[in-house]
């Protein structure tokens, strides 16, 4: 099959903070750099989120934005 996209290298993941819902229904999580609350509702169902850590991709801001 072609695939249009070039090849890339797989980018290095490391922990990073995050929020996870502690409802045992939901499984919504955000990461911590990107809250505006000290401590979050769950986005998805309301319910309070606990701080955790996950293995992630980071990212980078990008402060070059066109607007």
């Amino acid at each position: 099959m072609y695939n249009s996209k070039k090849w890339e290298e797989p980018q290095p993941k490391e922990q990073i903070e995050v929020w996870e819902c502690q409802s045992q229904d939901c499984k919504g999580w955000m990461r911590k750099d990107y809250s505006f609350e000290d401590l979050p509702d769950c986005p998805l169902c309301g319910e309070k989120m606990e701080a955790g850590e996950r293995l992630l991709v980071k990212i980078t801001p990008n402060l070059h934005k066109k607007s």
